[in-house]
């Protein structure tokens, strides 16, 4: 067999970020308890067997799961060889699945974009460049407030791409900043001591960002139209509205807006999703970090500190300080609905979603017309879930039709998933051995937590309001027995086959002295890799409440006999760490991007295929530079897309003393950008 390959690093932060992302990515979450401290059940370390890696394929690589009551079903496709992974620079054969056929990029460290030979690639837009009519130009060492507001935001992450009728070759982007690192904004940076203009541009750098762009005819290059009367910037004191069955709730009062109606910004956006009547969703994730002085049993369940916020923000708007104002933190962790068609219209967060570390947010339509949500709550031992619309949508792009539907996300009811394995808790173990009948996989169930209605909301928790539920669904998830799953982020229902696909990143704590132990859906003690669990509804019924499941991918190094690829021989795929966000593409492969990679390779984008012959074919598409992540992937015909966020941020960074030259070279700042990627012949990507 051949050698492991080598870890990059053994941070204790989780998978392969740095320090430096922990404190102002996620405000240190990894160091601190989890916050999920009840006994429901855990999905766990199963994967890796005693088979050979070889047996253990073939033993997995049909699958039937089918549920006792629904008829659910997810079946595997025997696997054919294929063209080992190319090298770069070098063209490969184009073999693989169709959208697929592209020279794999090998893993690499190089401080720069890679991408496969024969593709091209340019930054569509950077941090600071100004999309505001009247915004100047970015200058690192002048930055202002005022100036920000009308410049694109930092670290963007979730991405959008919407026609525009009527404006030829143009789309609109719409673009998601999570968080902000001073350390590498502003030179000479005092985390003790940040000033009010420091601040102020931190506030203004969060956010969303709605910019058209300009398609070059013969190419995939995409070029910001700045000015035009749609873009937009919302900030941390942006107008939202509090939609849905919440709003008005006594626990979403304060002294500034006695009402529970309207909220000052949005924090900590991370993914997303495009709904199919032409707005964007956008997940509020680790919004607990910029509050301080937390103090009620909720706070702790949200992970809301006790003391001082990392950036200080309490200091200058008394909002940020829940001694002062206690309500405030409630109104984040939303998931928000934005018009990008509409620039004076007001986004409005989703309270019928539920409230808690919103990843993603990605809809699909029952045979009736209703939209479902599927979402995961990025914590370790967290939950997913999924909210059922009981309003149709209509059809068309008339008045009426769009006033319509910006309201079905309002009524409906939100569920939790449970899931159980099929196979004796005594076949897992932790250590990675196959339970007996060679997978991973089961039965789930959707466990209804509240329903909100025109006349109202119902709560389905014994103990709880609705507005309880709503407002702290955490806790409705923990008093239900939903399932602890390793950091469930992405949840992607599939356009051709309706399969669900979740990302769970990782899990270092699972299995550790008073966590929950390995599980049949979280098979592997001491997480660090990750993997992807596929989901078919009853009866292939969204509004089902219930579902079969099977274990998808399980990350890491294909030499490490835990790790699985659908049934797909190991020796002929790329090695992948802690999958993050996910998209299809149009030929219906599953491309996945990465977030923390513990091979000793910068993160990625990988496609893999999900159905026939070639399922579970896993290629690497491209790399990112030293320190960054992979965020927001859109896959189209002739380009990919994918933000590249925190380049540059690793130990030790800083303004001063660089650790990344992207993208504009040596003596320049850092900055996130986006890029586009096509191929250079122009014809469509991987075929």
């Amino acid at each position: 067999m051949r050698k492991l390959l080598p870890l990059l690093s053994t941070n204790p932060h989780g998978g392969g970020r740095s320090a430096l992302t922990c404190r102002f990515r996620c405000g240190d979450a990894c160091f601190h308890e989890v916050p999920n401290t009840s006994d429901n059940e855990y999905v766990g370390d199963v994967i890796a067997g005693v088979l050979s890696r070889r047996s253990a394929l073939r033993a997995a690589a049909v699958v039937t799961v089918a549920s006792a009551a629904g008829g659910a079903v997810v079946l595997g496709g025997a696997p054919e060889a294929v063209a080992r992974p190319g090298k770069p620079g070098t063209p490969g054969k184009a073999d693989g699945a169709r959208g697929l056929r592209f020279a794999a990029v090998a893993p690499n460290t190089a401080d720069q974009v890679t991408v496969p030979a024969g593709y091209a690639q340019n930054v569509v837009i950077r941090w600071g460049e100004p999309i505001l009519r009247g915004t100047p130009a970015f200058d690192s060492e002048k930055q202002t407030a005022k100036a920000q507001a009308g410049q694109f935001g930092y670290n963007n992450d979730f991405l959008s791409l919407l026609p525009l009728r009527g404006e030829h070759h143009r789309q609109v982007l719409v673009a998601n900043h999570e968080y902000t690192d001073e350390v590498l904004m502003f030179r000479g940076y005092d985390s003790e001591n940040p000033t009010r203009e420091q601040v102020e541009i931190a506030w203004a750098a969060h956010g969303l960002s709605v910019v058209v762009v300009q398609e070059e005819h013969r190419s995939g290059k995409l070029t910001p139209v700045t000015r035009h009367h749609l873009n937009r910037r919302l900030h941390t004191t942006s107008e939202f509205e509090v939609a849905g069955p919440a709003a008005g709730s006594d626990l979403l009062k304060t002294s500034a807006d006695p009402e529970g109606r309207t909220v000052l910004g949005t924090l900590n956006n991370c993914a997303g999703g495009t709904t199919p009547w032409g707005t964007t969703l956008h997940g509020e994730e680790n919004f607990n970090q910029y509050f301080a002085y937390g103090s009620s049993a909720t706070d702790k369940r949200y992970g809301v500190g006790t003391g001082a916020s990392e950036r200080k923000w309490e200091r200058f708007d008394k909002r940020f300080d829940l001694r002062q104002e206690p309500n405030e933190v409630h109104r984040q962790g939303w998931v928000v609905e934005l018009d990008p068609y509409d620039p004076d219209s007001t986004p409005r967060k989703r309270t019928a979603l539920g409230r808690f570390k919103h990843e993603a947010a990605q809809p699909r339509l029952t045979e009736d017309g209703r939209p479902v949500v599927y979402m995961g709550d990025d914590e370790r031992f967290d939950y997913f879930y999924k909210f059922v619309s009981s309003k149709r949508m209509k059809k068309g792009g008339s008045r009426s039709a769009r006033e319509h539907n910006l309201t079905l996300l309002d009524e409906g009811t939100l569920y939790v998933a449970k899931l159980t394995g099929d196979s004796p808790a005594a076949q897992i173990d932790g250590t990675g051995k196959l339970p007996n009948d060679g997978e991973f996989d089961g039965s789930g169930q959707w466990i209804p937590l509240a329903t909100a209605g025109p006349d109202g909301a119902v709560s389905h928790v014994p103990g709880m309001t609705a507005d309880e539920v709503f407002v702290f669904t955490r806790l409705a998830g923990d008093k239900v027995g939903a399932t602890k799953m390793d950091r469930p982020e992405d949840v992607e229902p599939s356009p051709r086959s309706g399969r669900v696909y979740v990302a769970l990143t990782n899990n270092s704590n699972r299995g550790k002295a008073g966590y929950a132990p390995a599980d049949e859906a979280n098979p592997r003690n001491s997480n660090k890799h990750g993997q992807i669990l596929e989901l078919a509804e009853h009866w292939d019924d969204p509004a089902s409440d219930g579902f079969a499941w099977r274990l998808f991918l399980v990350a890491g190094d294909p030499n490490d006999p835990a790790t699985y690829f659908a049934g797909f021989p190991k020796e002929k795929v790329s090695p992948i760490s802690c999958p993050d966000n996910v998209a299809f593409d149009p030929h219906g492969n599953l491309w996945i991007s990465t977030d923390g990679n513990q091979l000793g390779s910068h993160d990625g984008l990988f496609g893999v295929a999900t159905q026939g012959e070639r399922r579970g074919e896993l290629k690497q598409f491209l790399t990112v530079p030293a320190g960054a992540e992979t965020c927001g992937p859109i896959i189209q015909d002739r380009r990919v897309l994918v933000a590249v966020q925190h380049p540059g941020e690793l130990d030790g960074a800083s303004v001063e003393n660089p650790k990344s030259q992207w993208p504009d070279g040596p003596g320049k700042i850092v900055r996130p950008a986006v890029v586009s990627v096509w191929r250079t012949d122009g014809r469509d990507i991987g075929v």
